[in-house]
């Protein structure tokens, strides 16, 4: 059996520079995991690469990792960070943030702040979040997570364009900090739609309950953008009372409502999910959303793995349930226990 052997680095620097060579797929899985001398000659020719195919690498390196998140091209992408083309920087970031790179921390904060182009600038901010989360689960220092919020409260109550201070604001969502929900109810109470998506999609992150009235409330506006993304924040939040009305928008005429909510079903669990999503699978004629539907179900099946333990746990701590009353629960799994306990 033939071993198919790695392209010569030298070979697909040849295809980087010369526009008249096809850039073969291929190539992609090569930059995955470049060691330092290669990063350091590719780092050396990146200049001299037309920015059109700088782009359209940039765009397919992100598009296999998505695709594929055993691919890594962190070190590819930490030579687009410097490039001095603004979209190709933005991929950069798209890239490097899912790697949780802390080390690229400073450079995120002063590129959110100070890049000169504002798409750059929204991308870093919204950037930030992965290390707001890393610092609530303590997985980086308090320190650095202060600098993280602050630099986003700064740019939220500063004066850069509306889009940066909207990722500012996203970013925030992971925060628990107190000043938090008078920003994202002022957000919310705005009368701009994008402020208004804005604020969902912080209320979906904040894994707190006391958004659940607000996000119910927007699942029948009449924007699809605004119901979109509150079927998500649904979900992000796992509201029981939301599951009818997303059972309604699995019909929505618009493709991204029916998207959210899909996924927000199978996070949310409960009687009728599964055969809701399994109809919707079966009746789609759409590729996205039966994948979407896919791999709904799949996650779905998941959850309720991780309840049936959840649940397990609290039956098995017998003491603790003796001195604890229900009410010292959080609501979900108060419903969880009273819905077992009728079967």
């Amino acid at each position: 059996m033939s071993v198919t052997q790695p392209v010569p680095l030298s070979k697909l620097i040849d295809a980087l520079l010369d526009q008249n060579i096809q850039f073969h797929p291929r190539y992609l899985v090569r930059l995955s995991d470049l060691d330092p001398q290669d990063t350091a000659e590719l780092a050396q020719v990146w200049p001299k690469v037309t920015l059109r195919r700088r782009e359209a690498l940039l765009e397919d390196l992100e598009e296999t990792h998505l695709a594929d998140d055993l691919q890594n091209f962190e070190a590819v992408a930490r030579i687009a960070l410097k490039d001095e083309d603004p979209g190709v920087r933005t991929r950069a970031i798209s890239i490097l943030r899912e790697y949780e790179l802390v080390d690229l921390l400073p450079t995120f904060i002063n590129m959110s702040e100070h890049d000169t182009d504002a798409t750059v600038r929204a991308n870093a901010a919204a950037a930030l979040a992965t290390f707001i989360y890393l610092g609530e689960v303590e997985e980086i220092s308090h320190s650095k997570l202060r600098q993280v919020e602050d630099t986003l409260l700064r740019i939220l109550s500063g004066t850069d364009t509306t889009l940066v201070r909207r990722r500012a604001l996203e970013a925030l969502g992971f925060s628990s900090r107190e000043e938090l929900v008078d920003l994202i109810e002022n957000a919310y109470k705005s009368d701009d739609m994008d402020w208004l998506v804005s604020a969902l999609f912080a209320m979906g992150r904040s894994a707190n309950t006391r958004w659940r009235t607000q996000v119910e409330q927007m699942l029948t506006h009449t924007r699809p953008g605004v119901r979109a993304e509150a079927a998500s924040a649904a979900g992000e939040l796992e509201i029981r009372t939301a599951t009818p009305t997303l059972m309604e928008l699995l019909d929505d005429p618009d493709l991204d409502v029916r998207l959210a909510s899909i996924w927000a079903l199978s996070q949310i669990g409960g009687d009728g999910v599964r055969e809701a999503l399994e109809n919707q699978l079966e009746n789609t004629e759409d590729d996205e959303e039966a994948d979407q539907t896919d791999n709904a179900l799949e996650n779905l099946e998941f959850s309720d793995e991780m309840r049936d333990i959840s649940l397990l746990e609290i039956y098995e701590d017998d003491e603790d349930a003796d001195e604890s009353s229900d009410d010292d629960l959080d609501p979900y799994t108060n419903q969880l226990i009273s819905e077992d306990g009728r079967d």
